[in-house]
């Protein structure tokens, strides 16, 4: 197609829409005097998917410090994670609590 010069009215610009990163929200799992260590290290692996040394480390964590962060999801996810948490500590009778909160 040959240059119309009569149709340039101006500089061609190439927009883009700027993606957005999702807001990220922390797993905490808190400390309790009831639930069992193992019990912990068992839902890390399973629920949070951690190696038996990451689950081990968190869960030393909760123990010590009062607290553990588990990992940072998109809010459905960890909303998700923090409902199994909890039916997984009903069903075997413990208080585990978690908790989300913004990143």
């Amino acid at each position: 197609m040959p240059h119309d010069p009569k149709a340039d009215h101006g500089v061609l610009e190439e927009t883009r829409d700027k993606t957005q990163k999702p807001t990220l929200y922390k797993v905490i799992l808190l400390n309790d005097d009831y639930t069992t260590m193992e019990f912990v290290v068992q839902v890390l692996e399973e629920v949070f998917h951690k190696t038996p040394a990451e689950a081990y480390r968190i869960m030393m964590q909760v123990h010590t410090q009062g607290h553990g962060i588990c990992g940072a999801y998109s809010h459905e996810v960890a909303e998700t994670k923090v409902a199994t948490t909890h039916d997984l500590a009903r069903r075997d009778g413990f208080p585990l609590q978690a908790t989300l909160e913004e990143e």
